[in-house]
């Protein structure tokens, strides 16, 4: 079973009130998944989701997974979230059954009901990056940003930065949706892996 992983490039992604923003740890995450996918014989393909669509087939050499992980160290994240439009585009386009990790801060108003519609023919799994600096932020309104290769800050406007966490919770759970949460400012390696221990995602098959 291929595994695809959709990775959020886009400006929110950048925020960061923490020693490493979200986005530096969605990829660090992600690369770590994909060694383990591989591991386990699993065709590895990622799919960025800010406004350039940049997409990389499966494939089951570790030396692809190397290469796209500097290729998102380097890419631009000062992006609007296309993360709802490409779980519809990527559900469309899979012709079987697969397993799709999603890395995101969920900020796309289209990307759970779209996930719950992928969930209904495949494995789907949402690990979700939180920033202390969103708690309490009302609005969108403007926001400062910084890159995690460079450090380089920047000013963006952004959309919904104060999301419905209670409806995001309950929605993925109506669904059968594996959802994790990591915080920026919390420890969160051991949960993570008892997660995937727990649950089997990276061997569980059909339903």
């Amino acid at each position: 079973m291929p595994c695809f992983l959709l990775l959020d490039t886009s400006a929110s992604m950048a925020l960061g009130s923490t020693r490493l923003t979200k986005y530096a740890l969605a990829l660090q995450v992600g690369g770590g998944l994909a060694l383990a996918c591989l591991d386990r014989a699993m065709p590895v393909g990622v799919l960025g989701v800010g406004e350039a669509e940049v997409r990389i087939e499966p494939s089951l050499a570790r030396d692809k997974v190397l290469e796209w992980v500097h290729r998102f160290r380097k890419f631009r994240y000062d992006e609007t979230t296309f993360l709802g439009r490409r779980i519809s585009e990527l559900g469309r386009r899979l012709s079987s059954r697969s397993l799709v990790i999603v890395l995101s801060d969920l900020h796309d108003a289209a990307a759970v009901p779209a996930l719950r519609l992928l969930s209904q023919e495949h494995d789907v799994v949402v690990v979700q990056f939180r920033d202390p600096a969103e708690r309490g932020m009302a609005g969108a309104g403007v926001l400062m940003a910084r890159e995690a290769e460079t450090g380089r800050t920047f000013v963006t406007r952004g959309s919904q930065i104060r999301l419905n966490q209670e409806a995001v919770d309950r929605d993925l759970k109506r669904a059968r949706i594996d959802h994790f949460i990591v915080d920026t400012d919390q420890p969160f390696a051991h949960r993570l892996r008892n997660f995937f221990k727990a649950r089997d995602v990276l061997g569980r098959g059909v339903r």
